[in-house]
């Protein structure tokens, strides 16, 4: 009588392992070298991940100070073409972040709104809302924000970038 294929090999496969003189497995020094090799691998990956999400948290800080920096260059645009009105001392910028967000009357339109920012965002080195200001008339790298307008944004984080330089000069 012949056996199914499947049969016959797996039969083949049993009477060679028992031709072979014992159980094949590995032997200790097998499962030491195994172990050692994962743990160089483990050692070698680690760090990369750890390196990776810091470089995904400067990317999106330096995205968040882009897009305030471009909302507030708008506004100032939009005060020298004269489509908002400007206040006093201001010399075009906002007043506040806020402002930004909570948006300004244009000039010639009747309850219309202009918004350069939907929600001021989340600085992701910090984890918070808040970010250090600076107007026009504060020295490029003072910390402390005159209250005039605001000019510029920086991070509060007293953290160094993997390129070496502050987050707050960013």
């Amino acid at each position: 009588m012949r056996h199914p294929p499947s049969i016959r090999a797996s039969g083949s496969l049993l009477k060679a392992g028992a031709r072979g003189g014992g159980l094949r497995g590995l032997t200790f020094v097998e499962l030491v070298v195994v172990c050692v090799i994962l743990t160089i691998l483990a050692a070698v990956t680690f760090p990369m991940a750890r390196y990776t999400v810091r470089r995904q948290k400067e990317m999106e800080l330096s995205r968040q100070l882009r897009m305030m920096r471009n909302a507030i260059d708008d506004y100032k645009r939009f005060s020298d073409a004269g489509l908002i009105p400007i206040d006093i001392g201001t010399e075009g910028y906002p007043i506040e972040l806020e402002t930004l967000m909570e948006g300004v009357d244009l000039v010639g339109e009747i309850d219309v709104k202009k918004r350069f920012l939907r929600r001021v965002p989340i600085d992701p080195m910090t984890g918070e809302a808040e970010w250090g200001l600076r107007s026009v008339q504060d020295e490029w790298d003072t910390t402390s924000w005159g209250g005039e307008n605001v000019y510029d944004v920086y991070s509060l984080s007293e953290g160094i970038g993997l390129n070496g330089i502050p987050y707050s000069e960013w």
